[in-house]
């Protein structure tokens, strides 16, 4: 038996006796376990954090999102957003990750301030990293084709609509979602180049069929409020259902259907910071058409308190200051004017802390407004009357002084005896949208020449603009091109009561008045409309606004949102 064995021991293959082989086998094992055992070792979150560099910077931020808490106790960890599941792709990132050894022993980031003063390249290189493999750990976890519609905000189920389309992947909108976001810090062009769609990703003929999740009978836990939120008791925004309404005035508006919408604060939101795409993530999609209702008709609430309250776009906070409105229209229509009926709830007053005795015009606790445009009118098809708010004019962030006004040699065919006001794409030779190369925003001191804008005039490329003044009873009828006139056109009439604490404004405008500055409406066409509210005393930037709406007459097709019935 044992001369058997001995035999089969000393047998030779290739060369190789069977003892040789064997030993050679169970050092494979060894050796291949002890590998994966160290593969797997430096594939865990305490491996990850087990040096300050990682613990006391990025760790400490990911701890503060879903990623690292959620209700579902889901956790993604360091090594599934950063490591690769597919061994090639794996081992790759292991030899790549030898330089960040390298980096501990030099010290390269072993102080805050060293991280900081590296943390945009180090967050870019990862950011290529991710668009190279189409953000392949995201998707281990997220499937476009998987979420839940019912779930989703408009503007996601927009966007991801939108970069299925196109091409677009995960880390081109969803950059900051698990560390500080510093996309705000990449120059534009190398932003618009790191983000800009896939041709072989685009799969432009496939619509996105969601999942309408099932309703059950478990109670969602309501989601926490943002910091920024303030309880806001119902009755005192609520506006008023129609049969509540007063009737009569210019027409009877018994069975004229409500359009329901939100007011917001815009704190400092310009055309300018829209095309920022550093800031403002709808940039890509708005530069493509899309509008700006289409994704933030739902979440207007949301974007107004936290502007209102300084988390965003606003540095000079009035304490107490709502930061939407909830606000109802009604629109009809005869052969000859347009009637529009505004409803809102009246507000307290919160004094302006940096206006003396607190109200920027005191002599109207009220103002209210829209405009009207054509497709013509340079993002009014998109935005509304958002194309006129540019980032240097009064009480914007770049503000132009009045040395400079004085020093432009065309400022005496501007009236800017109140600072400058509001204009258009239209009547300036060139608006820098994006400042890129140190450019500074806006287009104020571009103007064109008085007879180009007189064309521009005559071809009804500007915003037609009518506004009623609470204090002082008055109706200013006007228009926005190369600056805000508010005088001319046809002189809307208005009926504005304010019972219990509700506001009730009626509008009656001709249609086609002949008149220049008026837009001369007819009931084949669709128009642009946006809506502003001045209240508490307020003026310039420092009132709530509209998205911009389309208007239409005797129309219901789907992107009317406002439908002018005949009466």
């Amino acid at each position: 038996m044992f001369s058997l064995l001995k035999q089969l021991l000393n047998m030779k293959i290739m060369g190789v006796t069977l003892t040789v082989a064997g030993v050679f086998m169970v050092a494979g094992v060894i050796f291949w376990g002890g590998f994966n055992w160290s593969m797997e070792m430096t594939n865990t979150e305490e491996f990850c954090i087990s040096c300050h560099e990682m613990e006391d910077n990025v760790y400490q931020e990911y701890k503060k999102t879903v990623h690292y808490s959620n209700r579902s106790g889901v956790r993604a960890t360091c090594p599934d957003c950063h490591v690769p599941k597919e061994w090639t792709y794996k081992i790759k990132r292991k030899i790549q990750a030898s330089n960040e050894l390298w980096h501990k022993m030099l010290g390269t980031i072993d102080t805050r301030e060293k991280f900081e003063s590296k943390r945009l390249h180090l967050a870019m290189n990862e950011w290529k990293r991710m668009k190279s493999t189409d953000s392949r750990e995201c998707r281990n976890c997220h499937s476009f084709e998987y979420m839940h519609q019912t779930d989703q905000k408009p503007r996601a189920l927009k966007q991801h609509t939108n970069a299925v389309q196109k091409g677009n992947t995960c880390i081109d909108c969803h950059k900051g979602i698990a560390h500080q976001n510093v996309r705000h810090l990449v120059d534009e062009e190398v932003l618009e180049e790191l983000e800009a769609p896939d041709p072989a990703l685009a799969r432009p003929d496939v619509t996105l069929h969601l999942f309408e999740r099932e309703k059950t009978d478990v109670t969602e836990e309501p989601e926490k409020k943002a910091s920024s939120e303030v309880d806001v008791p119902e009755e005192a925004t609520a506006v008023k259902p129609a049969a509540a309404l007063p009737p009569g005035g210019f027409i009877d508006w018994a069975g004229v259907a409500i359009k329901e919408m939100t007011l917001f604060y815009p704190g400092t939101a310009s055309i300018e910071w829209i095309h920022k795409g550093s800031e403002h993530g709808g940039k890509r999609p708005f530069m493509a058409g899309d509008r700006c209702v289409e994704c933030h008709d739902a979440e207007t609430a949301d974007m107004g308190q936290k502007m209102v309250t300084g988390e965003k776009l606003e540095d000079s906070v009035i304490p107490g200051k709502r930061g939407s409105v909830p606000f109802t229209v009604q629109a009809a229509h005869d052969e000859e004017y347009l009637y529009l009926r505004l409803n809102w709830a009246d507000t307290e007053h919160a004094p302006v802390p940096f206006v003396d005795g607190g109200k920027m015009d005191p002599e109207n606790p009220m103002k209210v407004a829209f405009m009207i445009g054509t497709d013509d009118v340079k993002y009014a098809d998109r935005a509304g009357c958002w194309g006129s708010c540019h980032v240097d004019v009064s009480n914007m962030p770049g503000e132009v002084d009045a040395a400079a006004i004085a020093a432009y040699s065309e400022s005496g065919r501007l009236d800017t005896s109140g600072g400058l006001t509001k204009y258009l794409a239209e009547s300036r030779t060139k608006v820098e949208l994006k400042g890129r190369r140190g450019k500074t925003l806006g287009g104020w001191d571009k103007l064109k020449t008085a007879e180009e804008i007189q064309a521009e005039l005559e071809a009804g490329n500007f915003l037609d603009l009518v506004r009623y003044n609470s204090g002082t009873k008055t109706v200013e009828d006007g228009y926005i091109l190369d600056e805000r006139k508010m005088s001319g056109g046809q002189g809307a009439e208005v009926n504005a009561q304010l019972i219990d604490g509700q506001w009730i404004v009626e509008f009656k405008r001709k249609l086609a008045s002949g008149l220049e500055g008026d837009v001369q409406m007819t009931l084949d066409n669709v128009y642009n409309i946006g809506f502003a509210i001045h209240e508490d005393y307020s003026n310039s930037r420092f009132h709530h606004v509209s998205l911009g709406y389309r208007l239409g007459f005797d129309n219901a097709e789907e992107g009317i949102e406002i439908n002018a019935i005949k009466m």
